[in-house]
């Protein structure tokens, strides 16, 4: 009986350190630019389950608003300005965002994906 609660107690510690290491953890850290009205890369590929600290560098030297319905995000970035954005976790799939100001030309989509590090290196390979 002793080894039953041993093991639960260890199981329920190894659980709750684990769970507040990942929550600890540095956020992945991605760059997204404003060029000319439209973000660059129009599609950002990002890993799941993981935060994510969007830097969003506006080259414009008018406004322009990040929003995302998906993300629930709506932050103004200045002209010749840089903000920083937090998301995540993300699950599979893909989440839209867009400039208000300039609706017709800056889009943009985020696709979280499983397998990042391996679609990170076939992106390279057909880049090359």
């Amino acid at each position: 009986m002793k080894g039953r609660q041993y093991f639960f107690i260890l199981a329920l510690v190894a659980f709750v350190f684990g769970s507040a290491a990942q929550s600890w953890a540095k956020p992945e850290v991605f760059t997204i630019t404003i060029k000319d009205h439209m973000f660059e890369p129009a599609e950002l590929l990002v890993p799941t389950d993981t935060k994510i600290k969007l830097v969003i560098k506006n080259e414009d030297s008018t406004p322009e608003e990040f929003e995302s319905y998906d993300l629930n995000r709506e932050k103004i970035v200045t002209g010749n300005g840089t903000i920083v954005v937090f998301i995540g976790p993300l699950k599979p799939g893909e989440y839209k965002y867009f400039g208000e100001f300039h609706e017709d030309t800056a889009q943009g989509v985020i696709v979280a994906v499983e397998n990042f590090e391996e679609q990170m290196q076939s992106t390279q390979e057909d880049k090359e």
